[in-house]
C-alpha cells in the first residue's frame, strides 16, 4: 500500500484551489451583485448631482444679493457726493427771482456738479423722487444743465419748472435712462424695487428761531443744514443716511 507524501498533498490541494479560484474569477459577477453596484453608482451620482444644484441655486442668490447691495451703495455714494457739493443757486423765470433747492419728503430739487461723465461738466439741476415703474416704484434722477437754452427746454428737452407743492414729478415726455443734447438733460433709474423712501429737513426755517427737522423745505430763503434720506428695497433695509449741505445764504 503506498502512502502519499506530505508535501505532494500540499502541492495538489494548493492547485486545486488556484484552480477554483480561477473557475470563479472566469464566472465573472451576478445578476444581484451587478444590480447592487448599479444602485450604488446611481446613488452617489444623485448625491453629486444634488450638491451640485444646491450649491449654483446657492451661488445664484448670494449673486442676486451682492447685486443688489452693489445697487443700493452706489445710489448712497451718488447722494452723499452731489449733496455734499450741493450749491445755493438762484434763477430769474417770468421776471421773478427763484431759489432753487426745494423738497418735501418724497421728492428734492438742488444744484450740484456733475463731471464730464454725464457729457457736458458744469452745474446741473438735480431732480430726485419716485416713479411708478410697471408694478413697481423707483427712484429717478433727472438732470437739467444750469443753461437758458436747456431750462427753456427743446423738442427732446422737457421745459424746467421749479418744484412747488403743487407740481408733480412724473416727466412722461422723457423716457428713463435717455441723454439729450450731448447729456445737458437726461434722466437716470437710480435704484428699483424702492419699497420706502423718505426724505427729512434740518433747519432753521424762515419765520423761525431754533433749527428744527422738518418734512419739507419749500419757498425757502436758505438751504438747510442736514438732510435725512430713508431707502429701503423689497429685498433690504438700510440705516439712514445723514448728509450735510454747505451752508450758503441765497
Amino acid at each position: 500500500m503506498r502512502c502519499c507524501r506530505p508535501g505532494f498533498a500540499s502541492h495538489r490541494s494548493t492547485a486545486v484551489a488556484s484552480v477554483r479560484r480561477r473557475r470563479r474569477n472566469a464566472e465573472g459577477f451576478t445578476l444581484v451583485e451587478l444590480l447592487i453596484a448599479l444602485a450604488i453608482v446611481s446613488l452617489i451620482t444623485l448625491m453629486l448631482f444634488s450638491g451640485l444644484s444646491l450649491g449654483s441655486r446657492a451661488w445664484e442668490s448670494v449673486d442676486a444679493v451682492s447685486e443688489r447691495v452693489s445697487e443700493v451703495r452706489v445710489t448712497r455714494d451718488f447722494l452723499m457726493s452731489t449733496l455734499s457739493q450741493a450749491r445755493a443757486t438762484t434763477l430769474t423765470l417770468d421776471a421773478e427771482t427763484i431759489n432753487v433747492f426745494a423738497g418735501d419728503s418724497e421728492r428734492l430739487e438742488f444744484v450740484a456738479p456733475l463731471s464730464e461723465q454725464v457729457g457736458v461738466p458744469g452745474l446741473y439741476i438735480l431732480r430726485l423722487g419716485l416713479v411708478p415703474i410697471d408694478r413697481d416704484v423707483s427712484l429717478v434722477l433727472t438732470r437739467w444743465l444750469v443753461h437758458p437754452e436747456v431750462l427753456e427746454g427743446t423738442d427732446d428737452i422737457p421745459t424746467w419748472e421749479p418744484l412747488d407743492a403743487d407740481s408733480g414729478l412724473a416727466l412722461d415726455s422723457a423716457p428713463l435712462d435717455m441723454d439729450a443734447a450731448a447729456g445737458a438733460f437726461g434722466r437716470t433709474l437710480l435704484l428699483d424695487r424702492v419699497a420706502e423712501f423718505g426724505i427729512a429737513y434740518f433747519g432753521t426755517a424762515d419765520g423761525e428761531t431754533e433749527p428744527d427737522w422738518h418734512e419739507e423745505w419749500l419757498g425757502q430763503s436758505t438751504m438747510p443744514t442736514l438732510l435725512r434720506i430713508h431707502m429701503a428695497t423689497t429685498e433690504q433695509s438700510w440705516p439712514d443716511l445723514i448728509v450735510g449741505l454747505p451752508v450758503r445764504l441765497f
